[in-house]
């Protein structure tokens, strides 16, 4: 069985507090995902991008997305935001209609909010830190209205603190699913604990970014049931 678990990462995963689960996440770039072989390697988890902005839809999603389930995978979908196109709540409402909805079946995690440096322009979209936190707050209730889950929130520590401010708002409410390309997991974000999932490169072995769920297998199905 592949493990993740390097020398690179041995002293990240000694700072989790339980034991860690394998995963990964995809996109469109990755058009060629062997989920059967990524479960056989022992990955349980893979989030897949379905949207961003509110015109946007990935061509690979619902074939990842079946590929995974067909695997036995714990999926999810994630959402790139885009804070300058549009509402957080057009955009949570478009998430949700297209692939990004919740269902208590045991394999779907509540969706995830991507939400970092633009690739095309100014890194907070040209929000202030609280017009940030007031687009964030209108994408993740208007995501629980439709669903009836709090989403994920992707995000970076050096992205949050330049653009939110270091608001400690939501740690309440989202899992913190945290990017952070080192031999540990590191600071969070205000408000945050621990990382619930924590993306610690982006060289997953068949394409797309490796990730750990911070529990274990019993605590990654509870989060995928609403359960924790």
């Amino acid at each position: 069985m592949k493990s993740f678990i390097t020398a690179a990462t041995i002293t990240g995963f000694a700072a989790l507090a339980h034991a860690a689960v394998p995963g990964f996440d995809v996109s469109a770039y990755q058009e060629n995902i062997d989920f059967s072989k990524a479960y056989s390697d022992g990955d349980r988890f893979v989030i897949i991008k379905a949207t961003e902005g509110t015109t946007f839809k990935s061509s690979q999603f619902s074939s990842q997305y079946i590929g995974a389930t067909d695997a036995g995978l714990i999926r999810g979908a994630y959402h790139f935001a885009q804070p300058a196109s549009s509402s957080g709540a057009a955009q949570a409402e478009y998430f949700a209609a297209n692939g990004g909805g919740w269902s208590g079946d045991g394999i779907t995690l509540p969706g995830a909010l991507d939400i970092e440096y633009n690739p095309n322009g100014a890194t907070c979209y040209g929000l202030s830190a609280a017009a940030m936190v007031d687009w964030i707050e209108d994408f993740v209730t208007t995501y629980e209205s439709q669903t009836g889950r709090w989403p994920l929130i992707y995000t970076t520590l050096d992205w949050w603190t330049t653009c939110t401010g270091n608001s400690p708002n939501f740690a309440d409410r989202c899992p913190l699913w945290l990017a952070r390309y080192a031999s540990s997991v590191g600071d969070t974000p205000a408000g945050w604990d621990y990382a619930t999932i924590w993306q610690y490169n982006a060289n997953y072995p068949q394409g797309g970014d490796s990730d750990t769920f911070n529990g274990d297998e019993s605590r990654l199905v509870a989060l995928a049931t609403g359960e924790a």
